[in-house]
């Protein structure tokens, strides 16, 4: 079973303002991560505009990051497709790109019932050698994988973890009094990550990161060594930003953010448009007080 802990960053796609992707910005932004001590990277996420991008534009980004990566962390790629036969073709296709693993989505074009659920992970899993993290997000995509649904799938070893983001942070235990440790659980909400860990997740696939990853790693490291008091004046500083991970938008939002923090692209793809108005000022102040108030705790550290 695939081993998957620590931070996990739900890779932004960089692009130029015309559209096209930046593969040179999406690679340093990996690196990036990986240097100040991520634990894995998924590229291809829904923030990483997956349902945007071409065919030769997903290559392009998964074997752009594989050489990047070169080994140091695991690589998995984000799978998002209607129908159970394209997303096996596209499991087999990110294998043969280099990825190490899938994050995968429910159908998009299909709110699928428990029995069509469960059905959709098995084939999934039986369509490439990749292990998959289940990207389990009700609230956007209208499907549940609750703790019965892993019950069915629970003897199929391809599945190997859960990105869980019901934002009910019941769930992780619930999750472990149904399964003990058969699934690695992520959190897959930033603000949320002191409180899951608390209650026993072992991962993060986490947005903000992108921005962060220092200050992330730090929060994750410190609640997995029990430190919670020590990290919880850092969590409380940075949950402002963190909450922007949870909105529609958070692709923009993210964007923006790193590129107020280093001077990465804010573009996204149609019918993603760049901030305006009142909303830009709202996002652009809270990055920007994230960014002060960090400035100011190092001070303090110094």
């Amino acid at each position: 079973m695939a081993a998957w802990s620590g931070v996990f960053p739900a890779v932004t796609t960089k692009l130029k303002q015309d559209g096209a992707v930046d593969i040179g910005a999406t690679q340093s932004s990996i690196d990036r991560l990986i240097k100040n001590g991520v634990s894995g990277v998924i590229v291809l996420p829904m923030l990483g505009e997956n349902a945007s991008l071409s065919i030769a534009e997903k290559e392009t980004v998964v074997r752009a990051a594989k050489e990047v990566v070169a080994g140091r962390v695991p690589l998995l790629s984000g799978l998002a497709e209607i129908s159970t036969e394209a997303a096996g073709e596209a499991a087999r296709r990110y294998e043969s790109f280099g990825a190490e693993g899938l994050m995968a989505f429910p159908s998009l074009g299909y709110k699928t019932d428990p029995r069509e659920t469960a059905a959709w992970y098995k084939a999934l899993a039986g369509a490439s050698g990749l292990p998959i993290m289940i990207y389990n997000n009700p609230i956007a995509y209208g499907v549940d994988v609750t703790p019965a649904i892993l019950a069915e799938l629970a003897d199929t070893p391809g599945i190997v973890a859960i990105k869980e983001e019901t934002g009910d942070i019941r769930r992780v235990t619930d999750l472990y009094n149904a399964h003990g440790d058969r699934f690695r659980i992520f959190c897959g909400v930033d603000d949320l990550i002191l409180e899951s860990m608390a209650l026993g997740a072992i991962g993060w696939v986490s947005g903000m990161t992108n921005a962060w990853p220092k200050e992330c790693v730090e929060i994750f490291d410190l609640a997995r060594a029990g430190r919670f008091a020590d990290a919880l004046g850092l969590y409380r500083l940075m949950t402002p930003a963190f909450h922007l991970d949870t909105h529609v938008k958070l692709v923009q939002y993210i964007k923006m953010a790193e590129h107020l923090v280093y001077g990465a692209p804010e573009w996204t793809r149609a019918p993603r448009l760049p901030l305006v108005g009142a909303e830009r000022d709202h996002v652009v102040a809270v990055i920007r007080k994230t960014i002060a108030d960090l400035a100011a705790r190092e001070r303090r550290a110094a």
